[in-house]
């Protein structure tokens, strides 16, 4: 427990102290986040956030992993695994930090966040298989076994890469609202944090020091993020959180070998996914193009009601904390 609170603060204090820095670097560089069609800020906005936020993420995990590998040395803190995340989210932040410089078309985007996935994957991260909640019974050692669906290869890579896109997308696109992304980053990490440090594998340690890492580098950020917010994190800071929160959920939640393995990453992660997946099926039933820009999702809906920013942040926070304590309870029975 010592640790994840370690990890939790160094984070948000590195964060915290980028912070400011980076706008200064960004209003100079002229990387601003212009008023537009789908944004609700009134005038340019530095961008440059996700900086910030994964220089806090990146430190805290390699002081706090580092320590522990000497502390406990036969639990392997640092191992392939660990290091194929670091290794991806290193890639999609700089990809990232190019978008928010360039403003990259989709197709760019897209295959950003593939070739991350596929880099999680070269170290051996996929989701290898799910179990069948349906099936009577489940619930004992036997059942349990029973009904574990191990996943072809190919079938594994194409689950896995939907699922790191998904994610990845979903924080960027409820990046709209003042503190709404990283305060719904931060509700969703901490929860990945709770049930990672309960988890009898040696992952589960190194899991929840990478989720607290997370958690506190949205706290960090808030600091100046929430409204009226002085920067933005961009593409970058989005791409981080999400692509960071899918690999975290990879390692840890999918591994569940019961009913809920996955049921919980998705609890955990529903208000950002659900809100992304009714946006997508609405576009595609009117025959919009999916990567189109609008201004469909719930924040933007709330706000078109007379909402103010910080009702409709703490509105979107109530929820995913509610979907959180149903996937902690939802743990905690299936163990």
């Amino acid at each position: 427990m010592y640790g994840i609170v370690a990890s939790a603060a160094i984070s948000a204090i590195i964060t915290a102290l980028l912070s400011p820095v980076v706008r200064r670097w960004s209003i100079r560089r002229k990387m601003l986040d212009q008023p537009g069609e789908r944004r609700v800020n009134t005038a340019p906005m530095p961008r440059g956030g996700g900086l910030a936020i994964f220089a806090g993420i990146l430190v805290a995990t390699a002081i706090t992993m580092t320590i522990r590998q000497f502390a406990r040395p036969g639990q392997h803190t640092w191992n392939l695994h660990v290091g194929g995340v670091i290794l991806a989210v290193a890639f999609i932040a700089v990809v990232g930090f190019v978008d928010d410089l360039l403003d990259l078309s989709a197709r760019w985007q897209v295959a950003a966040i593939v070739a991350a996935g596929l880099i999680l994957m070269a170290f051996g991260v996929r989701i290898e298989g799910i179990t069948n909640p349906l099936r009577p019974g489940l619930g004992t050692a036997w059942s349990v076994l029973r009904d574990w669906h191990e996943l072809s290869v190919p079938l594994s890579i194409f689950v896995t890469l939907v699922w790191v896109f998904v994610v990845t997308k979903t924080v960027d696109a409820i990046d709209g609202v003042d503190g709404l992304a990283a305060g719904v980053c931060a509700i969703s990490a901490a929860t990945l944090a709770l049930m990672s440090a309960q988890l009898h594998t040696d992952l589960g340690p190194t899991l929840a020091l990478m989720a607290a890492a997370v958690l506190g580098a949205c706290l960090g950020f808030l600091r100046d993020n929430y409204h009226p917010a002085k920067i933005i994190m961009g593409t970058s800071g989005a791409w981080v959180l999400g692509f960071t929160l899918a690999a975290i959920s990879i390692l840890g939640a999918f591994k569940f070998a019961t009913a809920v393995s996955v049921a919980v990453p998705i609890l955990v992660l529903g208000v950002p996914i659900l809100d992304y997946t009714h946006v997508l099926t609405r576009r595609a039933l009117e025959g919009a193009p999916l990567t189109h820009a609008d201004k469909r999702h719930l924040h933007h809906r709330l706000l078109a009601r007379g909402w103010t920013q910080p009702q409709v942040v703490w509105f979107v926070y109530s929820l995913t904390a509610v979907l959180c304590v149903a996937a902690l309870v939802i743990f905690r029975a299936s163990r």
